[in-house]
C-alpha cells in the first residue's frame, strides 16, 4: 500500500467542503461526528481507520471533533455521538447514530461496494461450518486463503474449524504463523481460550466416563467440574455452563470458588462473539449471588 492511498482526515468548517464534499464525488466519504473524549467514538475511529488502511483509495475516512465544531454538527442535524455519515457525490446518503463494531461497519462498506472477494467465501464457509459440514467449510476457505493470503481472518476461521473437527496440531500451526496482533485480537484470544480448554479436557476422564460417575455419585462435583470443561471444548456452552452453576448452587466455595471464576472467564471469552448467551451467564450468576 502506497501511504498516499490512506486517506484518513480531520475537518473543520473551513475545510468540510474541500475534504468531505468535493472528495465525495470521487468516492465514498465516511464522516465520524465525535467526542475526542468518548470511548465508543475513539473505538469506532480505531475501527474506521484500520479499515481505511485495509481499503486504501477505496473510501476516505474523515473526523469531526463535535466540540470544536458545533456549526457542522447543527448543519448536518447530529443530536448524538458517535454519529456516522456517507457522503457522496455531494450529498449524505447514509446516517447511522452510535457505535458500530468493525463486523457492522464491514457491512456498511460492503453497502457501498467496498469488500473483499476473500470475505464473501468466508461467509459461504461459515454457513458450511454451521450445518457441520465441516469439508466444504476447509474448501471454501482454502480458496480465500489462495485468493488473499492477506486476510488472516480466513486464517483464523480455519483454525476454528480445524479445533472443531480435533484437529488440535493442525490448527495450532496455523494459529502459530498468525501475527501477534491477530493472536492478541479479541478473536485470538477466543481461540487461546479455546485451545486451552481442548487441553484441559484432554487430561479428564471423558465425558462418558465422568457422565457415568454423576449418575453413580450425584455429588460428585470434580466429575461436574471437568464435565463442564469437556463441553466448553465441544463449544457446548449452555450445558457446560448448568454443570457449573449446579456446582455453584449446592458448593460455592468449591475448590475456593473454581465454578465461579470459570462462569467469569467462560461468560468473558462468550462476549464478543456470542453476546447475547454471555449477557444470559451474567443474568443468571447475579441471580444466584443475589
Amino acid at each position: 500500500m502506497n501511504n498516499s492511498d490512506l486517506m484518513v482526515y480531520e475537518a473543520s468548517r473551513s475545510s468540510f467542503n474541500t475534504t468531505v464534499i468535493l472528495n465525495s464525488y470521487k468516492y465514498p466519504v465516511l464522516v465520524e461526528f465525535m467526542g475526542m473524549w468518548s470511548e465508543p467514538c475513539i473505538h469506532m475511529s480505531e475501527d474506521l481507520a484500520t479499515l481505511a488502511a485495509e481499503f486504501a483509495g477505496q473510501f476516505a475516512f474523515v473526523k469531526i471533533d463535535s466540540a470544536e465544531q458545533e456549526e457542522l454538527m447543527k448543519e448536518y442535524n447530529v443530536k448524538n455521538i458517535p454519529t456516522l455519515k456517507v457522503f457522496k457525490d455531494g450529498e449524505v446518503t447514509l446516517t447511522e447514530e452510535g457505535q458500530l463494531d468493525q463486523a457492522n461497519l464491514r457491512d456498511l462498506l460492503k453497502s457501498q461496494g467496498i469488500y473483499r472477494q476473500s470475505d464473501e467465501l468466508r461467509s459461504q464457509a461459515r454457513a458450511k461450518h454451521m450445518a457441520g459440514d465441516m469439508i466444504a467449510a476447509v474448501t471454501l476457505l482454502t480458496q480465500a486463503i489462495q485468493q488473499d493470503p492477506t486476510n488472516t481472518r480466513v486464517a483464523m476461521d480455519m483454525v476454528q474449524v480445524f479445533l472443531d473437527m480435533n484437529e488440535i496440531e493442525q490448527a495450532t500451526s496455523l494459529f502459530n504463523k498468525l501475527p501477534d496482533r491477530d493472536k492478541n485480537s479479541e478473536t485470538g484470544k477466543i481461540l487461546i481460550g479455546q485451545f486451552t480448554f481442548k487441553d484441559l479436557a484432554s487430561k479428564t476422564d471423558g465425558k462418558e466416563a465422568l457422565m457415568a460417575r454423576i449418575e453413580t455419585n450425584p455429588a460428585d462435583f470434580d466429575a461436574y467440574f471437568d464435565l463442564s470443561t469437556c463441553l466448553v471444548a465441544e463449544n457446548n456452552y449452555q450445558e457446560a455452563m448448568n454443570y457449573l452453576f449446579k456446582i455453584f448452587d449446592q458448593e460455592p466455595e468449591y475448590k475456593n470458588g473454581a465454578a465461579r471464576e470459570m462462569i467469569i472467564n467462560l461468560t468473558n471469552m462468550l462476549a464478543p462473539n456470542e453476546p447475547e448467551l454471555a449477557q444470559e451467564f451474567r443474568r443468571r450468576l447475579g441471580n444466584v449471588i443475589n
